[in-house]
């Protein structure tokens, strides 16, 4: 009975949220989280209590994921691939040394746990920046384009950080390894050989068979000790051509995930913040947004402004914020005991910061004009 109140509160705010974002022109993520935050330090809901809430977070989180992958035209990634690869490197070394070295050297943190701060730092949120281009319309442009693969680049710098630094290898990782391996050479044959046949059918099979390949890679890489993101996002690229020509299933896919799954990931987020954190650490967090946004605009403006000329505030803002991979970071240092309580509550509202405040200075001020298509 608990879990069906808390289910249908959570609905009532996933639905007030996007009122609010129709009403003030800011992105219904944002919103979300802004309102998990509310509701979770004056109610009192504990994600840990309901696990549930936790399994549809982390699923929402993936399925997005894979959307943003989806969204990345491997054609005009070819053709930007100098400019996305730049961005996207840029975009991660420079936060992760920053943080690393400020955390270390200046605040006195152990080597793991300053490690663990560059890491949680230095992404870049895949579900942040692809809801806020797809409610601009403007994920199709160039310029959209370029964010969405730079932000490939990123986080698979900070998944390889992550694995490479404090995950061992084993037999699950190279299965891991394999599947996606197969899934270049014969996903995309099969899923344009399989789509038109059965799309439009009762049922959704069409809908079925993507979630089937994004749970199986997700399952595989959990058992390999590698964040269920990171190939999801692999395989959206994959697909992302075959898609093109059945876009009636990516967007049946996008409706579920964004009315129903994702939510659930943003108002998690929410609920995980601690006001009484946020005031006993709130100069540290201060701290650590500077040192990462600052950080994010050093590395990536000046590359910005001299490949692709336009927009390059905009680009900047977009690529510094954070939150999915920056939240699993976080999770992962407290969970394996290289971070205490109280670092990460500050990394995790810093990474939280991030998702909301750059986002909402880029759509307000610098959105770029007359460049999208439909929302």
């Amino acid at each position: 009975m608990i879990d069906a109140i808390t289910l249908l509160l959570l609905l009532i705010i996933a639905l007030a949220a996007s009122l609010i974002s129709i009403k003030v022109g800011i992105s219904v993520a944002i919103i979300e989280i802004i309102v998990g935050i509310a509701v979770g330090n004056l109610i009192d809901i504990r994600p840990s209590e309901h696990e549930w809430l936790v399994f549809l977070a982390g699923l929402g989180s993936v399925v997005l994921t894979f959307l943003a992958g989806a969204e990345i035209d491997p054609d005009a990634m070819r053709k930007t691939w100098k400019t996305s690869l730049t961005i996207g490197v840029v975009s991660f070394l420079a936060p992760f040394l920053c943080a690393w070295l400020f955390a270390f050297l200046i605040l006195g943190w152990a080597w793991n746990a300053s490690l663990i701060a560059g890491i949680a730092l230095s992404t870049t949120s895949v579900a942040v920046v692809y809801i806020v281009l797809v409610e601009a319309g403007t994920s199709k442009t160039e310029v959209g384009k370029i964010i969405l693969a730079s932000c490939f680049i990123t986080d698979l710098g900070t998944a390889f950080a992550l694995s490479v630094l404090f995950t061992g290898a084993n037999l699950y990782l190279i299965a891991l390894f394999v599947a996606m391996a197969v899934c270049v050479l014969v996903v995309p044959r099969m899923l344009a050989w399989l789509l038109p046949r059965i799309k439009g059918r009762s049922g959704e099979p069409d809908v079925k068979a993507i979630l089937v390949l994004v749970v199986l890679l997700g399952a595989i890489a959990e058992m390999s000790g590698v964040q269920p993101v990171l190939p999801a996002y692999v395989l959206g690229l994959i697909v992302a051509k075959v898609l093109v020509g059945n876009r009636e299933v990516l967007l049946k896919v996008r409706t579920i995930a964004l009315a129903f799954l994702t939510p659930f990931f943003f108002i998690n987020a929410g609920l995980n913040v601690s006001m009484v954190a946020v005031v006993s650490g709130l100069v540290l967090i201060a701290l650590f947004f500077a040192v990462k946004v600052g950080a994010k605009f050093v590395g990536v403006l000046p590359a910005t402004v001299r490949l692709v000329g336009k927009d390059s505030i905009y680009i900047t803002l977009l690529m510094s914020t954070g939150l999915t991979f920056g939240t699993i970071s976080a999770q992962y240092g407290l969970s394996s005991g290289l971070i205490d309580q109280s670092q990460f509550s500050v990394l995790l509202i810093t990474v939280i910061l991030t998702a909301i405040i750059p986002t909402i200075i880029a759509q307000k001020w610098y959105n770029p004009k007359g460049l999208g298509e439909e929302s």
